[in-house]
């Protein structure tokens, strides 16, 4: 049995999906009906939204629980809208990996299947999961957690050629985004970028355009709309990220150890 069932469809679980996939296990992707990923041309997610979408040349469809098994047939990625992760008792797959990047336990726990495994704060290995991988960028990130937590959440985003927060669009109030720009788009610092209703949203820094929340989501103040890279031009917007990569290679270790270290898989 290589079926792995993933909870959330961002561009970290996409990262996870990915890796999975190409090492030859079946994906399952479960979201939310409206799901707010930022990296959204490297995430499954945005699948949700356009029926389709192919990440690294993986493809991922929208579907529901009947046609899924076709999917995987295909040799692609069911992505189904299942919040709560009902289907996982159905599916009955070999592992269930909680990528949903809340910070806290949305309910995934051990009885899902017979391995499982959170990304980042929330989760207790050995506890309400088998194992947790660390998804704080430095020495540890991708690390397998085999008992206790992962990094506590700092608030502060990791910094890239020094900067952190001021990297972040956020928005700054509730409303309905709208973007006048496009991934990739290199900005300079104060520009007009987007709106809500009419309160304009305006760039920190100048650099690459890397993340855009869906134009047309009603959004609440503070939450992360996107993010600007100030590494400019040498940045892809197109393929998975170094972070994505070393997490979804955590969880291809954790799933092989527990493999090999329990009989009835």
């Amino acid at each position: 049995m290589k079926l792995v069932i993933i909870r959330g469809g961002g561009d970290l679980a996409t990262g996870i999906g990915y890796r999975l996939f190409m090492a030859g296990f079946q994906i399952i992707i479960l979201e939310i009906e409206k799901p707010l990923t930022v990296r959204r041309t490297v995430s499954f997610s945005e699948a949700v939204y356009r029926g389709e979408t192919t990440v690294e040349g993986v493809k991922a469809v929208l579907c529901d629980f009947y046609t899924s098994m076709d999917i995987l047939s295909d040799g692609n990625i069911p992505v189904i809208i299942d919040p709560n992760g009902n289907t996982t008792e159905t599916f009955k797959p070999m592992a269930v990996v909680d990528c949903i990047m809340a910070k806290e336990n949305l309910g995934t726990n051990k009885n899902m299947a017979p391995i499982t495994i959170g990304v980042g704060p929330g989760f207790n290995a050995g506890e309400d999961v088998e194992l947790v991988i660390e998804s704080n960028r430095g020495h540890n990130l991708g690390r397998v957690i085999y008992k206790g937590y992962a990094e506590s959440n700092t608030g502060i985003p990791s910094s890239i050629n020094g900067i952190s927060e001021g990297r972040i669009i956020r928005a700054p109030k509730d409303g309905i985004i709208k973007w006048n720009i496009n991934f990739g788009d290199i900005v300079r610092e104060n520009v007009i970028i987007g709106n809500i209703d009419e309160m304009e949203i305006r760039s920190k820094i100048e650099g690459k355009i890397r993340g855009l929340i869906k134009g047309g989501l009603y959004v609440n103040k503070g939450l992360k709309i996107g993010d600007i890279d100030p590494r400019g031009e040498k940045v892809s917007v197109d393929t998975i990220s170094d972070k994505a990569r070393a997490i979804g290679g955590g969880v291809l270790e954790g799933i092989l150890y527990m493999k090999n270290h329990m009989v009835l898989i």
